[in-house]
């Protein structure tokens, strides 16, 4: 899952993205308004995890300008927790709201909340070709194994279950599990479906299709 964090606090940014990276999820970080909406121009994330109190260009009309395009799930941060605070975000366009400071697995679960929101809406567990996935405590099984899979795989697999039968292309694939610094023209995806397949094992699940990418099948 691709999520923007937008934060001018670098240090606190910087923080809060390693921590979601370490739960699997692919993280740009933009630092005032401007460079956010930028970013959302060039990119199509899942989740924008925005500050409301931003340079540049305030939160409120970053989350206004988002939520028109509503393509990604908002969820402001704030260090007011005040209820009239939280509705005026959400009266901007914000899908959650959570005040400063927060408990960090609270945001993950946030997070992961706003992404099964999207359409169609994911399930919170994944099952398909003998494999259970549960995106929230990071556990993978096929078989009754359990799975030993590193973020990348997780994010690959995720995205493999969720498309239920359906190609997902290598461009897809980099596109929501590797962030902004990956190059396009890397092997990561072939080496990370490659070392998947492995774990995987046998009767392998995820069959390529020349031209078009990769599909998880029974």
């Amino acid at each position: 899952m691709r999520v923007l964090l937008v934060e001018d606090e670098q240090p606190l940014a910087k923080y809060v993205a390693a921590g979601l990276r370490k739960h699997g999820f692919a993280v740009d970080v933009a630092f005032d308004g401007r460079a956010a909406l930028d970013k959302c121009v060039a990119t199509p994330y899942d989740v924008v995890v925005l500050d409301r109190d931003l340079p540049v260009v305030h939160g409120d009309a970053v989350c206004r300008e988002l939520a028109g395009h509503g393509a990604a799930r908002i969820l402001m941060l704030t260090a007011s927790g005040a209820v009239e605070d939280r509705v005026a975000g959400l009266t901007l366009g914000a899908d959650d709201y959570l005040g400063k400071p927060f408990a960090f697995s609270e945001l993950v679960a946030r997070v992961r909340a706003l992404s099964r929101r999207s359409a169609p809406a994911m399930p919170p567990v994944l099952r398909a070709a003998g494999v259970v996935f549960d995106p929230a405590r990071r556990t993978a099984e096929r078989a009754g194994r359990l799975l030993h899979l590193t973020p990348k795989e997780f994010g690959v697999l995720e995205h493999l279950l969720a498309a239920d039968g359906a190609v997902v292309s290598a461009e897809t694939l980099l596109d929501k599990v590797w962030d902004e610094h990956a190059d396009p023209f890397t092997n990561a995806v072939r080496i990370t479906v490659g070392t998947l397949r492995r774990k995987l094992g046998d009767p392998p699940p995820i069959e390529t299709v020349p031209g078009a990418g990769y599909r998880l099948v029974p």
